[in-house]
C-alpha cells in the first residue's frame, strides 16, 4: 500500500504483485489477483453521480463469487480529505448499509480484499499487519477516485510516464 498527502489531503493506492515464476504458473493465486483486480475495474466502470455507495460492494461481491473467492469485511474503501480514512465509508461486500451517494466533486477510495480462504481477518500485535484467519492468500487492488459531473477520473491511474510502466495481467 502506498499513501500519500498532497496540500494536505491523505490518499493511498495499492496494487497486488505477484513474486516469481511459480506464483505466476499458480492457477488459483492468478485467478485471485485478476478477480480482485477485475473486481476493482467492474466497480469505478459503474462510479457517476448517483451512484450508491453501497451498490459498489453488490458489484464487488458478485465478482468475487463468479470466480470462487470472499471478501474482506473488516476493512472498506474510504473518503480522501485532510483526515486519513475518513468518510464515506465504502465497504466491498453486498447488502451492506453504507449512507450515501456520488456526487461530484466527492473523492475517494475503492479497495476491494478478496481471499482464496476466509474472508474472517485478524490484526498482528503490531496493529497494523492484518492477514486472513486461516492464513491463505489475499490480493487488494486500490485507487483514489474523484466524482466528476458525468463519471469518474482516477486519479491514482497509472500513465505512459509512471515507474515501471503498465500492469501486467496475466491470463
Amino acid at each position: 500500500m502506498r499513501s500519500f498527502v498532497t496540500n494536505g489531503f491523505h490518499a493511498d493506492l495499492n496494487e497486488t504483485y505477484y513474486v516469481g515464476e511459480k506464483a505466476k504458473s499458480n492457477k488459483d493465486l492468478v485467478n485471485l489477483v485478476e478477480t480482485t483486480r477485475e473486481a476493482l475495474d467492474l466497480a469505478i466502470a459503474q462510479v457517476k453521480p448517483g451512484l450508491a455507495f453501497r451498490q459498489i460492494g453488490d458489484i464487488i461481491e458478485k465478482h468475487a463469487n463468479k470466480h470462487g473467492v470472499s471478501i474482506v469485511k473488516a476493512y472498506c474503501g474510504h473518503g480522501v480529505n485532510s483526515l486519513f480514512h475518513c468518510l464515506p465509508n465504502v465497504p466491498h461486500y453486498a447488502k451492506n448499509k453504507a449512507v450515501g451517494y456520488c456526487k461530484p466533486g466527492v473523492c475517494f477510495t475503492i479497495e476491494p480484499m478478496l481471499n482464496l480462504g476466509t474472508y474472517k481477518a485478524i490484526t498482528w500485535p503490531d496493529d497494523w499487519t492484518s492477514t486472513t484467519a486461516d492464513g491463505k492468500p489475499s490480493a487488494q487492488f486500490e485507487h483514489t477516485l474523484l466524482v466528476t459531473e458525468d463519471g469518474v477520473e482516477v486519479l491514482t491511474a497509472r500513465t505512459k510516464r509512471s515507474p515501471g510502466g503498465p500492469v501486467e495481467r496475466i491470463a
